[in-house]
């Protein structure tokens, strides 16, 4: 005899959840999962160094051979410390990780048209380099302010600026101030001349476009701008949150390189050798006449620009007999 099939009641039957309810659980369920593995992120990377970044990855799969040796802050020269402040950030110590006056800065100046130029910290830039991937967009600018936040909180600034030293781009293939004065200076980063902190922080915005661009020219100007504003940094102790609680690296003079060795933005990212600069003259050909006359004199300037007033009256005054005879008769 067969067994008739079981009724469950209705009270005890489970409601059929439509489409649109899935939809919301899944995206709450990915919302939990994403915040509470971003906070153990962050929170690991207080302890533990990265061990690489997307933006490492994308080199590496690029083909190209990573460089990067890791420095802990308290060995890193104070002057590569001051010198990123004062190229990228002298309100570090100051902010909860955002400038809001550079950011509103920036803004207008995008927004009038003019260069784009950016507003972030180096807690936004920490953010970026240690968890995200390079380039802009909404979406990357709003996942990088949330990662920023919980670094601001979970990290303290010493950290922050220890991650940012050694996971930044200072080259291409290269990662970090160390590698970046191994690669430039042939000496690690815990001695280091202002001049040479300063040419290293001059290339981190663009550091595999600027030296291409500009080889002797902007990066140039740039570090000698950031070379005087070390001072400053120094003066007003705008790094001192780095060394709060914790002694600071003791003074030492760099080491002399046994090798001549160019600076950043003296050469161009490439693995080519490049012609002299007499060479590559030579292959453009001679420059137009204008450009080989000499400026004119301060003095001379008036005379060139106003017309001789002895002109007009000079061909009035020809004779009839030196204008040139009429043409012969057909």
């Amino acid at each position: 005899m067969a067994r008739s099939a079981v009724k469950i009641p209705r009270y005890r039957r489970k409601p059929k959840r439509s489409f649109l309810n899935k939809l919301v659980g899944t995206i709450v369920w990915t919302a939990i999962a994403f915040l509470a593995g971003s906070v153990l992120w962050v929170l690991a990377y207080k302890v533990v160094n990265p061990p690489m970044t997307l933006t490492m990855l994308g080199d590496r799969m690029a083909g190209r051979r990573l460089d990067q040796e890791w420095m802990p802050i308290e060995q890193i020269d104070r002057d590569m410390v001051r010198a990123v402040i004062a190229a990228e950030d002298s309100k570090f110590c100051r902010h909860d990780g955002f400038d809001w006056d550079a950011i509103s800065d920036a803004a207008r100046r995008n927004a009038s048209g003019g260069r784009i130029r950016g507003g972030s910290t180096i807690s936004q830039q920490t953010a970026k380099n240690a968890f995200l991937w390079q380039g802009g967009g909404y979406f990357r600018k709003g996942v990088e302010a949330y990662f920023t936040f919980l670094i601001e909180n979970l990290w303290s600034k010493r950290r922050i600026m220890e991650v940012y030293l050694n996971v930044a781009e200072t080259g291409i293939g290269t990662y970090g101030v160390n590698a970046g004065s191994e690669r430039y200076y042939s000496h690690d980063a815990s001695a280091m001349s202002r001049t040479e902190a300063a040419r290293i922080a001059a290339v981190l915005p663009l550091p595999k476009e600027r030296g291409a661009v500009t080889p002797k020219g902007f990066t140039k100007r740039y570090g000698n701008s950031i070379t005087a504003r070390i001072g400053v940094v120094a003066r007003d102790e705008l790094d001192a949150c780095v060394y709060e609680g914790a002694p600071a690296p003791p003074e030492k003079n760099p080491p002399k390189s046994s090798k001549p060795t160019k600076l950043p933005g003296e050469d161009y990212e490439s693995q080519r050798t490049l012609p002299p600069l007499e060479a590559a003259v030579n292959e453009l050909g001679p420059p137009p006449p204008a450009a080989l006359a000499p400026d004119p004199e301060p003095v001379a300037a008036p005379e060139t620009e106003e017309p001789e007033p002895a002109v007009e009256p000079a061909i009035e005054a020809t004779p009839p007999s030196e204008e040139a005879p009429p043409p012969p008769p057909q």
